[in-house]
């Protein structure tokens, strides 16, 4: 087993809660520069009221609209944030974000698996769309690797000012195996 495949093993897919807090805004913070140069800066309001912020998140995912994950290895740190957003009627939209240092090995794909399995098994969804950006090819692949498939256009409305496509997965209960 390589380094990488090590990594992604040892690393758990867990639900976004108040004692995650802390190593959430130290993936943001030490990932920020790395972040704004693919999607739009949070800001500097975002880190300022990160708190009251991570909160609301907490509220929201309460009330079963969202399910926010955090990809943590063993001693804590966050390698990537993996989100469902709009969970309605079975469907719901991906968004996700990996640490610089852990791009280009796997880590995104194998966590975009595993939160499908979790949309099917923990969410009863049926369909995931996510959005990316035309320069983004890294998620591009990773979108493809999980099995989503182009479905069209994304506006600027869709992505923070820049113009993409749409990917979609239809997910199955045979799925539930991925890692």
């Amino acid at each position: 087993m390589s380094a990488a495949e090590r990594g992604r093993a040892a690393a758990e897919l867990k639900q976004l809660s108040d004692e995650l807090a802390p190593s959430v805004l130290a993936f943001e913070l030490t990932n920020r520069d790395y972040f704004a140069a693919a999607v739009p800066d949070r800001g500097d309001e975002y880190f300022a009221r990160f708190t009251d912020r991570y909160d609301a998140l907490l509220a929201e995912q309460a009330t079963g609209a969202c399910a926010f994950y955090v990809l943590v290895t063993e001693d804590g740190t966050v390698l990537g944030r993996f989100n469902l957003y709009d969970l309605l009627d079975g469907t719901a939209e991906l968004g996700y974000r990996v640490a610089e240092h852990a791009t280009g090995q796997g880590v995104a794909t194998a966590a975009v698996r595993r939160l499908c399995d979790l949309a099917i098994t923990r969410h009863a969804l049926h369909t995931l769309r996510a959005a990316t950006a035309h320069e983004n090819t890294a998620s591009q692949r990773v979108l493809v690797k999980a099995g989503f498939m182009r479905t069209g256009p994304a506006g600027p409305a869709d992505l923070g000012g820049r113009s993409g496509s749409w990917y979609q997965l239809g997910l199955t209960h045979q799925r539930g195996t991925s890692s």
